[in-house]
C-alpha cells in the first residue's frame, strides 16, 4: 500500500497517473482539496477504483491516525504542501500549518506504524537559498540551507523535522529536493501557466525585475520518475536532489514560449521585483544519477510542447 499526500495537487496528481499503471500495490490519496487542488484530474482514477481517496487535512490528528490504521501503508510519499512564494509573502500562516505542522503530524503517526518501510518527503531546491548568476556552483545534497522567503523557510523546517524524526525515532525517512516543476495540470498561478494563458489572450506577461533570474526547470513526469526510483531503490536516511538539467533565465523562458506560440515579444512587461527573489537555482543530480540511475527524459522544449495542450490552443 502506497499513501500519497497531496495527490490531488499538481505533482501528486501526475505522480498518481504516472505510477498507478506500473505497479501492483494499492494506492490511497490524501488531499484536503484546497484552491490549488484539482480533483477532476484524478477523478477517473477514483471512479475506476485505481486509487482510494481520503479528503482530509494532513494536520488532522484523528483522521490521519484513522487512515494509517485503516490502510497500514508500506510507503508514504508526502507531496502535500503550500507552494506559491508570492502567497507565502502575503500570508505565511497556511505554509506553517501545512508544510511544518502537517508534516509533523504525519511523522508523529509514522513513528509506530509497523508496516512502514519508507517515508519519502518531497521538498524543494529553494531551501538551499540563492546562487550568483556568474557562479559555476550547483546545489548538492550537503549544501547549507539558507531559505530566503517564508515558503522555502517552511519547507526547510519540515526537512529538518523529517531528518530529526529519522535520527531520533527511527522513522524510515528519505528527503528529495527538486527544482522548478512544470507540466500538465499545474495551477494557473504558476509562472509557465501564466505565460501561456496570458499569451493566448494577447495580454501582457509580467516578468519580475530584469528577468535574468535563472531556474532549473523539471518536467513533472521526470520528477515522478525520480520519486519512483527513490521509492524503489533509495536508501533510508539519505537525501536526493532531482533536477531537469535545464537552466534558463526567466526572460529566455518567456521568449521561448512566445516563439513556440507564435506570439510577439511585445507582450513582455517588466514589473517591480518581488521581495526575497532568489537570483539563481542550479541543482546537482549526480547522486541520484549514479546511485539510482536517474536521467531526465524530456528537454525543456519537449516538456513545453507537452504542456501547451493542457491550457488550450497554442495559437
Amino acid at each position: 500500500m502506497i499513501l500519497v499526500t497531496g495527490g490531488a495537487g499538481f505533482i501528486g496528481g501526475n505522480y498518481l497517473w504516472n505510477t498507478v499503471w506500473k505497479i501492483d500495490d494499492e494506492i490511497v490519496c490524501v488531499d484536503k482539496l484546497t484552491y490549488a487542488s484539482n480533483y477532476d484530474y484524478i477523478k477517473p482514477l477514483v471512479d475506476n477504483e485505481r486509487i482510494s481517496f481520503e479528503p482530509t487535512d494532513i494536520k488532522d490528528e484523528e483522521d490521519i491516525k484513522r487512515i494509517f490504521d485503516k490502510y497500514k501503508p508500506k510507503h508514504i510519499i508526502n507531496f502535500a504542501a503550500e507552494s506559491h512564494v508570492d502567497n507565502s509573502i502575503n500570508d505565511y500562516t497556511p505554509f506553517v500549518d501545512t508544510n511544518i505542522l502537517g508534516t509533523l503530524n504525519l511523522l508523529k503517526h509514522s513513528m509506530n506504524l509497523d508496516s512502514l518501510e519508507k517515508f519519502i518527503h518531497v521538498s524543494t531546491d529553494e531551501v538551499y537559498g540563492s546562487l550568483e548568476l556568474d557562479s559555476d556552483e550547483s546545489f548538492h545534497e550537503l549544501t547549507q540551507y539558507q531559505p530566503n522567503n517564508p515558503y522555502s523557510a517552511s519547507k526547510a523546517a519540515s526537512d529538518h523535522f523529517v531528518r530529526a524524526f529519522h535520527k531520533t525515532y527511527g522513522v524510515p525517512a528519505i528527503i528529495t529536493n527538486c527544482s522548478n516543476n512544470y507540466g500538465p495540470g499545474q495551477h494557473k498561478e504558476k509562472f509557465i501557466p501564466t505565460i501561456i494563458n496570458k499569451a493566448r489572450k494577447n495580454q501582457k506577461i509580467p516578468v519580475y525585475g530584469d528577468g535574468l533570474n535563472v531556474r532549473d526547470w523539471l518536467f513533472v513526469h521526470d520528477h515522478c520518475h525520480g520519486i519512483n526510483l527513490v521509492r524503489e531503490k533509495g536508501k533510508i536516511g539519505e537525501k536526493y536532489n532531482i533536477g531537469g538539467g535545464t537552466e534558463v533565465s526567466n526572460i529566455e523562458l518567456v521568449k521561448m514560449i512566445l516563439k513556440v506560440m507564435n506570439k510577439p515579444e511585445s507582450l513582455i512587461e517588466y514589473v517591480t521585483d518581488r521581495p526575497g527573489h532568489d537570483r539563481r537555482y542550479s541543482i546537482n543530480c549526480d547522486k541520484i544519477t549514479k546511485e539510482l540511475g536517474y536521467k531526465p527524459n524530456y528537454t525543456l522544449e519537449q516538456g513545453i510542447q507537452k504542456t501547451l495542450p493542457w491550457y488550450g490552443e497554442t495559437k
